[in-house]
C-alpha cells in the first residue's frame, strides 16, 4: 500500500516537472513585450476589489479604487513570495538522496518563485510611473518572511498551500472572466496562475508529507502556528488596508463625507480580507486537505479564530 501510494506520488511530481518546462515563461518575452499598463482600465476585478459595492463613487473612482488595490495585490504576492521560496527549498533536502524527479520538481518550484518575485518588483515600478505619488506598501519582505519561517513547517506549509490555491481561484473566477481588465495586468496574472497551478499540487504532497511525521502533540501545536500565521497575514493586511484607503481619499479630485469615507475604509479592509484569507480557507480543495490532517477539536479552534475576520 505505501509503495503504491509514493508510486503516485512520483508521479505527480513527475507531472509538475512536466508542466514546469511546458508552461516556463520569460518575463520580458512572454509577459511585459514592452507594454506599458492601461490606466484607463481595470487592475484588479470587482470581485475581488468590491469596488462595485461603493456606489456613491463615480466610474473614475471605482477604476482608481479598482488600480490602487492592483498595485498592493501584485507586491503583497511578492512579498508572501519571499517565504514561498525559502521554505520549499529547505523541504527540498527530503528529496536530496531519494526521489530525484520530486527534488526537480521542488527545485523548479524554487526557481519560478525567485522569479516571480522578480516580476512583481518590475510590476511595482511601471505601475508607480502612471499613478500619482503618495503610495506606500508598509510590510518589509525580509521581517515577514523571518517572522513566518519561525513557524513550525506543519503550518508554513498549510498557509502556503492556502495560498496558492486562493491564487487559482482568483484567477478562473474573477481574473480570467473579466474582459474589462488592463491587458498587461491581466497577462501578468494569466503567467503567473499557470506556474502556480503545479506549485499547488507540490505543496499539497509536501504538507501531506510533513503532517505523517508529526506525532498528535507536535500537530496540535502545528494547528496553534497556523492560527497564529493567519492572525499575523490579518495584522498585515489592516495595515496596507488602511494605508491604501489613506492615498485613495488623499488623490481624489472631490471630498467624501463622514460616512462614505469610513465605507471605503471598511470595504477596503473587507476585499484584502477576502483577497488572501476567506477566498482560500473557503476553497473546497483546501478545506478537503486540512480537513483529513486535522481532528474535528483542531477545526473547531481554526475556525473560531477566524470567526472574527469572516464575519
Amino acid at each position: 500500500m505505501q509503495q503504491t501510494a509514493q508510486a503516485a506520488d512520483t508521479k505527480r511530481y513527475a507531472r509538475c516537472v512536466e508542466a514546469s518546462k511546458r508552461l516556463r515563461f520569460e518575463i520580458d518575452r512572454d509577459v511585459i513585450r514592452g507594454r506599458t499598463f492601461e490606466f484607463g482600465k481595470k487592475f484588479l476585478p470587482d470581485g475581488l476589489s468590491k469596488a462595485n459595492e461603493l456606489t456613491f463613487l463615480d466610474e473614475q473612482e471605482r477604476l482608481r479604487f479598482s488600480q490602487i488595490q492592483g498595485r498592493s495585490y501584485a507586491n503583497l504576492f511578492g512579498l508572501v513570495e519571499r517565504f514561498i521560496g525559502p521554505k520549499i527549498a529547505e523541504v527540498s533536502r527530503h528529496h536530496w538522496l531519494g526521489d530525484q524527479t520530486a527534488f526537480e520538481a521542488l527545485v523548479r518550484f524554487t526557481d519560478e518563485e525567485l522569479k516571480h518575485q522578480e516580476l512583481f518588483r518590475r510590476i511595482e515600478r511601471m505601475i508607480a510611473q502612471g499613478m500619482p505619488g503618495g503610495y506606500t506598501f508598509l510590510p518589509k519582505a525580509n521581517d515577514v518572511a523571518a517572522a513566518v519561517l519561525g513557524k513550525c513547517t506543519w503550518a508554513v506549509l498549510g498557509l502556503i498551500c492556502h495560498i496558492e490555491l486562493f491564487v487559482l481561484a482568483h484567477y478562473r473566477q474573477a481574473i480570467e472572466p473579466d474582459a474589462g481588465l488592463s491587458e498587461l495586468w491581466k497577462d501578468v496574472f494569466t503567467f503567473h496562475a499557470r506556474e502556480e497551478s503545479q506549485h499547488a499540487i507540490l505543496d499539497e504532497l509536501e504538507w501531506r508529507r510533513e503532517d505523517a511525521r508529526l506525532s498528535p502533540g507536535l500537530r496540535d501545536q502545528a494547528v496553534d502556528d497556523l492560527i497564529d500565521l493567519v492572525a499575523a497575514v490579518d495584522g498585515i493586511l489592516q495595515v496596507q488596508a488602511a494605508a491604501d484607503a489613506d492615498y485613495f481619499l488623499r488623490i481624489g479630485e472631490r471630498k467624501l463625507g463622514t460616512e462614505e469615507t469610513r465605507k471605503v475604509r471598511d470595504t477596503m479592509l473587507a476585499a484584502y480580507r477576502w483577497q488572501y484569507i476567506v477566498s482560500g480557507v473557503r476553497d473546497r480543495r483546501f478545506q478537503d486537505i486540512l480537513g483529513a490532517m486535522v481532528t474535528a477539536e483542531q477545526m473547531e479552534r481554526i475556525g473560531s479564530a477566524l470567526k472574527p475576520i469572516i464575519g
